[in-house]
């Protein structure tokens, strides 16, 4: 297949047009959604896999003696209505753990297998009722295995291909917003790859984005809260400070004897970022009445590594979500989450290791204020992380360690 159409290039085009079009200039209210916003939803969904892994998947000359299939998963989707009843989806789909075999060839040792699914889908519904529908799912999936070596020798290789993805599913309308779904997605064997079958059955929910009456948008706007227009920001960051807020978030921290410590919200990575210095402009593509905002940003981030001392340069273009936790009279305190920011890296294989191509997707979290009367100014503290979300079997991830940064709305 020519590169032009790889499937990772498309996974990227499609981030960077939700992203744009989210916030396309048009005569509209922030208090309204964008038309593009109009009609999209998201949705989230839990529920059991099945793959038929088992050793005769091995290369030859490897068997293991005992094997954890880590049944749960998760699956979430974003969607956007072409019209009532079909639907364009991209979304991510993997196991919450990982494959793992015991004792491979006798040894005492555990060896794990990374399952990850990115797909591109149309979705097509059927109303049997005013509430209850069915629907049909059919598409296509970037696939990413991550297997084993035994003794720098490979038992299982790696694969990295497209695939199939079919699925069916029934949708119960719960309010104006809020649908159940119960869902079934198949993913082909693959004898060429060595892959087995992936089934997985799920509970979820769904959230439609309905456009806001524009009575009750102006209504939104004429409330007296703050929100910025636009807002430039300045941060700095080192490692003097540590890892362990990035290893918290990422379930990765140790405390005393206790590992894994911490909450599994955010992402460290393997190669760790030294000095860092990054420029971002954002701007504000919708809010509500007083607690949530849409923005979309723009960024320059420069770090150096820990291991090598080895430069990189990274372009970034990104949504986020801003959550306003509490409000005062000279100040907003707020908590901001930005995932999938298509990025492009000056450097691929960072540090010697295996984080993938240059194109990948920047991600931060943190804490901030915007300050003063008129909320002129701002002060930001987040973390960072760069890696492709399992795209490639490459992908060892870029940790930033927290970066402090000042503000000017304007």
């Amino acid at each position: 297949m020519y590169k032009i159409f790889r499937f990772e290039k498309i996974l990227f085009f499609v981030c960077l047009c939700f992203i744009t079009t989210a916030s396309s200039k048009e005569n509209r209210l922030l208090t309204e959604y964008s038309p593009f916003l109009s009609r999209a939803y998201y949705n989230f969904n839990l529920g059991y896999v099945s793959y038929k892994f088992s050793d005769t998947y091995f290369n030859r000359g490897y068997f293991s003696n005992g094997r954890k299939k880590n049944r749960f998963s998760g699956r979430f989707l974003l969607g956007y209505k072409l019209s009532n009843s079909f639907a364009l989806q991209f979304g991510v789909m993997r196991p919450a753990f990982w494959y793992e075999v015991k004792n491979v060839n006798g040894e005492v040792n555990k060896k794990s297998v990374w399952i990850n699914l990115w797909s591109l889908s149309l979705k097509k519904n059927l109303q049997l009722s005013n509430r209850l529908g069915i629907y049909g799912e059919l598409g296509i999936g970037n696939l990413t295995r991550v297997g084993f070596k035994f003794y720098e020798e490979v038992a299982y290789p790696d694969a990295h291909y497209a695939t199939l993805v079919g699925g069916i599913g029934l949708q119960y309308k719960l309010s104006k917003k809020w649908d159940l779904l119960l869902n079934a997605m198949y993913l082909p064997e693959s004898s060429k790859h060595n892959q087995p079958y992936v089934l997985q059955s799920t509970i979820g929910l769904q959230y439609n984005l309905k456009q806001i009456p524009r009575v009750e948008a102006r209504n939104y706007r004429a409330a007296n809260y703050f929100f910025p227009k636009r807002l430039i920001q300045i941060g700095y960051g080192s490692d003097g400070i540590g890892f362990f807020t990035n290893r918290f978030f990422s379930m990765n921290a140790k405390v005393g004897k206790v590992e894994n410590f911490g909450l599994p919200i955010f992402w460290h990575g393997k190669s760790e970022a030294k000095n860092t210095l990054s420029v971002m402009y954002q701007k504000t593509a919708f809010r509500t009445e007083k607690l949530f905002s849409l923005d979309w940003g723009v960024s320059i981030t420069g770090f150096q590594t820990v291991a090598t001392n080895q430069n990189v340069l990274a372009v970034s273009i990104f949504p986020v979500l801003r959550f306003y936790l509490l409000r005062q009279k000279t100040f907003d305190f707020y908590v901001n989450y930005s995932i999938i920011g298509p990025a492009y890296l000056t450097k691929k294989d960072i540090d010697g290791l295996s984080t993938g191509p240059r194109i990948t997707y920047q991600d931060f979290m943190g804490i901030g204020a915007f300050l003063g009367e008129k909320r002129a100014y701002n002060f930001d503290i987040k973390i960072m992380h760069y890696s492709n979300g399992n795209i490639f079997t490459d992908n060892a991830g870029v940790a930033i360690p927290l970066t402090f940064t000042v503000g000017k709305t304007f």
